[in-house]
């Protein structure tokens, strides 16, 4: 097996339209897998080699998170090319979950934008430590200074610069390695060629400048450092690195590298960088649940004589079947073997074992630990742990809730069964995409994260199903709750020939309050604003047995709120007295009494419907800054914020989602199409009395 200091398992994650896919392109260039580079929006109408659906090459978009290795000197990296756009934020959620540092790519101009915010959360969730690629060194108001800062004011890094650009804009011609105080130029055609050089005289003093913060950063994780800068004495590059390395794997340190991939400056130092200053797989610490041991935690160790252990953590079903991404953390893979299913303790055969290059594959006999590889034709769920038999189980990912859903039916019956066989792949690819049927109306409803998410699948399905569709007018995923404490008190009593029913619960319904984890200590548990149950039952008035029947009760009268029929959410259910008859209590009775207790009590307890609320970013020229602020208030936007640089506007509103339909073409309209704008969700929030009447005089006409 490899050497597994020379292995790297990275990420490339930004916001959209930061230039992430072009630089895969570049690193794929150097490194010899491609021969010719292919732009996103090329001219040539290949696209980028990363981009590997036709409907990514059209839009100019990445879609699916992309897997590839290379090998740059004799460092073995593998790379996952991910999304930028906030719809297909799960691509993101689980190449992170498996990686073990990132490279957070930066616009020049742009900085940091509300999607690299998300990204930051997202590598923080998972501890990934990553280093910044300032990218579009060559546009116009490009100003790397002014982002560096932007990382440690708005993503809270201790950001320093470890290369200083020469020129900036159409002058941008390289950049200065702080580290050595060597000028590298990038000759060739495609900036292959590489020339050191000594730093130009104009810039010595910048660069002695950003070189001594450099140091003085450092100086906080050695004291030798600390020492020598103190006494004005010179700190050799060889010390430095061993420090920045260590400063960045606890993600104490985010050194900045900056460039340009589309004008191939600068890639091939972020690559030293990468090989420099991320984690290789055995400084990460992985950890697994054992299924036999109360769930204790049970360190993994990257060694090929230990039981393997791997996680699946995204599927793919392509022309040969499904596809299985699979990344090995303990013990090997290999063909021709057996390996269990932890979730459904099945046992299935490797046939086939690849490395998967964007959409082209090269077999393979054997993975081992620190590897990322492809598994053919076996069955199995997104997050599934595989191991040689030992009961252990990987953590499972973190999987947001969709927001918005849309009713949908195939045009033509002839299509239905291709139609349920696309929702049924597509649901088992993307966990943030949810396939359900409507019990009163009998039509399929598909949710998902925005109105990009369902439009790329329904895209998907027409193209590579030959399915057409009639879609439904797009539904919000609305929320009811509480404003006020109550009170229950519920007897079920049934008495029919033989044995009745009985059971007696009583106690408190009152409201979480939502907002209640923007206040939390750091490294405090967050708290479970959708549902808590408190059992404070004494005496045995109710035995031990029906306690958690009545929790189930109060679970499932959630799914159905009395206002507008959608889910309840930030209720407390204290559950403190009641009564039980010693032949006629039963589970069922329990269910029954709390089901109808909690639905009892909801009307009194002052509901009130909760809408998604969206965090939505909208960029544009200043000439239009009046135009874009009327159109998000228009739309009942709340304005938190806005920031103007090089006669550009980036406006920051929190705004309904119900109200953003068709947001798109008025954003066009006001701005003769030069603005744009990203949304994500934010939170629940309070829908206005006016909405909520509307709301409830909607459903009911429904109903009639």
């Amino acid at each position: 097996m490899e050497d597994l200091s020379k292995v790297r398992n990275i990420g490339i994650s930004a916001h959209i339209d930061s230039g992430k896919t072009t630089l895969t392109e570049r690193i794929l260039f150097y490194t010899g897998r491609i021969h010719k580079i292919e732009e996103v929006k090329g001219k040539s109408g290949v696209g980028a080699t990363m981009d590997s659906m036709e409907l990514e090459r059209e839009r100019g978009i990445t879609i699916q998170s992309a897997a590839t290795y290379v090998e740059w000197g004799d460092t073995h990296i593998n790379i996952i090319d991910t999304p930028g756009h906030v719809d297909f934020t799960v691509e993101v959620e689980r190449a992170l979950s498996v990686l073990d540092g990132a490279i957070l790519v930066l616009c020049s101009v742009s900085g940091v934008q509300s999607q690299s915010i998300t990204v930051d959360r997202q590598m923080r969730r998972y501890n990934v430590p990553c280093v910044a690629f300032i990218n579009k060194m060559d546009r116009a108001g490009a100003d790397p200074f002014k982002v560096t800062a932007q990382l440690r004011e708005k993503l809270k890094h201790n950001a320093v610069m470890v290369t200083y650009p020469i020129g900036a804009e159409e002058n941008h011609e390289g950049v200065v390695d702080l580290v050595t105080r060597e000028a590298v130029y990038f000759d060739g055609d495609n900036g292959e060629t590489m020339r050191r050089e000594e730093c130009p005289a104009e810039l010595k003093d910048d660069v002695e400048e950003y070189r001594s913060l450099l140091v003085e950063a450092l100086g906080d994780f050695s004291d030798d450092i600390a020492e020598k800068f103190l006494e004005g004495e010179e700190v050799s590059a060889e010390e430095m690195y061993p420090v920045i390395r260590e400063a960045t794997l606890r993600r104490d340190l985010t050194p900045v590298f900056c460039g340009s991939a589309y004008k191939n400056r600068g890639v091939q130092v972020l690559l030293n960088g990468v090989e420099r200053y991320l984690p290789t797989p055995p400084d990460v610490e992985n950890s697994a649940f054992d299924l036999d041991n109360n769930e204790a935690k049970v360190t993994l160790l990257p060694k090929t004589d230990l039981p393997l252990v791997s996680l699946a953590f995204k599927l793919e079903d392509g022309k040969y079947g499904q596809l299985t991404y699979v990344r090995v953390y303990q013990g090997t893979i290999k063909k021709g073997e057996f390996i269990y299913n932890m979730r459904t303790n099945k046992k299935v055969k490797v046939g086939r074992l690849v490395r998967m290059h964007s959409d082209k594959m090269e077999e393979i006999e054997v993975s081992g630990p620190g590897d990322i590889v492809a598994l053919f034709g076996i069955e199995c769920a997104s997050g599934d742990t595989f191991t040689s038999g030992e009961r252990l189980s990987m953590q499972s990912m973190f999987v947001p809730d969709p927001v918005i859903s849309y009713s949908i039916t195939p045009k033509d019956k002839s299509g239905q069964t291709n139609f349920s066989k696309a929702l049924n792949r597509f649901g088992k690819e993307d966990p943030t995409f949810r396939v359900s049927r409507d019990d009163e109306s009998g039509e399929t409803i598909i949710a998902g994260m925005g109105e990009l998410h369902l439009d790329v699948y329904i895209e998907r399905m027409r193209r590579e199903y030959k399915v057409d569709t009639i879609v439904g007018e797009p539904t919000v995923a609305y929320r009811e709750t509480i404003m006020r404490e109550f009170d229950y008190n519920y007897t079920h009593k049934k008495q029919t020939g033989g044995s009745g029913q009985y059971g007696r619960v009583a106690g408190k319904m009152s409201p979480i309050a939502l907002d209640v984890n923007d206040h939390l200590e750091e490294g405090a548990e967050p708290v479970n604003t959708h549902y808590q149950f408190h059992d404070k039952i004494v005496g045995g008035v109710i035995p031990r047995e029906y306690i958690s029947s009545c929790d189930k009760g109060f679970r499932s009268a959630m799914e159905r709120g009395v206002l507008i029929g959608f889910p309840v959410t930030g209720i407390s259910m204290v559950l403190d007295d009641g009564a039980a008859h010693a032949v006629d209590s039963s589970d069922m009775a329990f269910q029954i009494a709390s089901r109808a207790a909690f639905k009892d009590a909801l009307p009194k307890a002052k509901p009130v419907i909760l809408e998604p609320l969206m965090k939505v970013q909208v960029e544009g020229p200043e000439e239009f800054q009046g135009g874009m602020q009327t159109s998000l208030i228009r739309r009942r936007g709340v304005i938190v914020g806005s920031e103007t640089s090089h006669g550009s506007v980036i406006i920051d509103a929190n705004v309904p989602l119900a109200e953003m339909f068709g947001y798109s073409t008025e954003l066009r309209s006001a701005t003769q199409g030069k603005a744009e704008y990203t949304m994500e969700f934010a939170r629940y929030g309070q829908v206005p009395a006016s909405v909520q009447e509307e709301l409830i005089k909607k459903y009911a006409d429904n109903k009639k």
